[in-house]
């Protein structure tokens, strides 16, 4: 997976006034924590940006934030956006250490949804109850997304995340929930009533020609009867 650069400058005034200042040039605020270097308010450009946070890679990769001409690998943790406007109001990024684990969210993109039991023979609706998930890893090994293979769903079964299948390295972290439900299929009730009034037919149906069957026993026997008469 490529890097994500993109280029952020030092900030030298703080405060509401200041960053109002700094939105009206088309600036957005920020700044920057962890490691073992203080935090350090930065500022962006707002239009480049709002592009940036348009990718879903932006917000669960490892990104090179260029700041004075140094380089600095680091994570997007946290997004404040005007209540009604499509305007940053701050974000934060935090610096990363090679050596320890992150912990992130990760989106969850599903495939073969169409080739499950579920769907194609049983006319079941998949719903995807998670869309994201929380992991550990160390950031060499951070996945943009996590690929959910649905192809085995059926509806007596959901797929929770001990069934999902992580990329090397990373592990899923539940907090202390069990093991969440990520997706599940229901068929739809209209589906259902009919497939039970179906049954239901063919329960009626069947004495019914059982009836008939041994009617048309009894006119063959009494037609016999009445020839060796």
């Amino acid at each position: 997976m490529a890097t994500i650069e993109f280029t952020a400058f030092p900030r030298a005034s703080e405060g509401r006034g200041a960053s109002r200042r700094m939105r009206r040039a088309g600036k957005a605020p920020g700044i920057v924590y962890g490691g073992s270097t203080a935090p350090q308010p930065i500022e962006l450009d707002h239009n480049a940006l709002i592009q940036a946070l348009r990718k879903e890679a932006f917000h669960s990769s490892i990104l090179s934030m260029k700041v004075d001409g140094a380089t600095t690998n680091v994570l997007l943790r946290a997004v404040q956006m005007h209540p009604f406007r499509d305007e940053v109001l701050h974000v934060d990024f935090q610096r990363i250490d090679e050596t320890r684990k992150i912990h992130m969210k990760v989106p969850l993109h599903f495939v073969n949804e169409a080739e499950s039991p579920a769907v194609k023979t049983q006319g079941a609706v998949v719903s995807h109850v998670m869309t994201e998930i929380d992991i550990a890893c160390l950031p060499k090994d951070l996945p943009e997304f996590i690929e959910v293979d649905l192809s085995g769903l059926d509806t007596s079964h959901s797929l929770h995340v001990s069934g999902v299948k992580l990329p090397p390295g990373v592990s899923a972290v539940t907090h202390r929930t069990g093991d969440p439900v990520v997706a599940t299929a229901v068929v739809p009730k209209a589906a259902a009533e009919a497939e039970t009034e179906a049954a239901e037919g063919e329960a009626v149906a069947a004495p019914a020609t059982e009836a008939k069957a041994t009617e048309a026993k009894a006119e063959d026997k009494a037609k016999k009867d009445e020839k060796k008469k």
